[in-house]
């Protein structure tokens, strides 16, 4: 099992989808794989969460922030309900009560806000149009805040993009179809991170739509 530490931003990391690494949460029913964690309670943590049907998570704080995006399923709280494709911040000093009726798959990031980011953001990412990107690619913006910011990229079959690097480097969870780079081929459910002013020159051979944050590792 993949025991998940991995905060030395200098470090590129890739980590396939591997359903054996769930563990259990402190809530009944919800399970986590993590991908990074600082510390459990206040540090920095990300994960792929699954809630099982009928799992009730207790009413919490976060106290440096929450940014979820629904994978699968419908994600819920006393606030309303969530399908999949959502994309949610809840700021520093928010709290909810956090369930789901009929099961849910979540990337989820704790702790990661800056301080004076307190926008809340609430994105069904269904009903939101791309914007057009570099060649033929189309964007999504969820979220920026100073230099780091966060979207979709929907990338059409056989679509190739251009050499580049990334200033305060890159993370990345694959949605579907299949990313790749010069490094490897990365299916669904597939998360990397980049360092600060890693290059990479990364291709499609299908439609492909990742999630992607750049600018905040450093």
């Amino acid at each position: 099992m993949f025991k998940a530490i991995n905060m030395n931003f200098n470090e590129k990391i890739v980590l396939p989808f591997n359903a054996e690494d769930w563990i259990k949460s402190p809530a009944s029913k919800v399970h986590r794989i993590q991908l990074e964690r600082e510390h459990e309670e206040t540090g920095h943590v990300t994960s792929i969460v699954r809630y099982e049907p009928g799992a009730v998570f207790s009413k919490h704080i976060h106290p440096k922030g929450e940014e979820i995006f629904v994978l699968e399923g419908t994600f819920s709280d006393e606030n309303g309900n969530y399908p999949q494709g959502t994309y949610l911040r809840n700021p520093p000093g928010s709290s909810h009560s956090p369930f789901s009726k009929d099961g849910c798959l979540l990337f989820v990031k704790l702790n990661q806000f800056d301080e004076k980011d307190l926008e809340k953001v609430i994105i069904n990412t269904n009903k939101k149009e791309w914007a057009r990107g570099h060649g033929g690619l189309k964007v999504m913006s969820l979220h920026s805040f100073e230099s780091s910011g966060t979207a979709l990229v929907k990338w059409p079959r056989s679509e190739k993009f251009i050499p580049h690097s990334h200033y305060g480097g890159e993370e990345i969870l694959v949605l579907s179809g299949v990313f790749q780079d010069e490094y490897g081929k990365y299916p669904k459910y597939t998360w990397l991170r980049s360092p600060h002013l890693s290059t990479h020159d990364p291709y499609v051979e299908e439609e492909t739509i990742i999630f992607v944050k750049t600018g905040h590792l450093i």
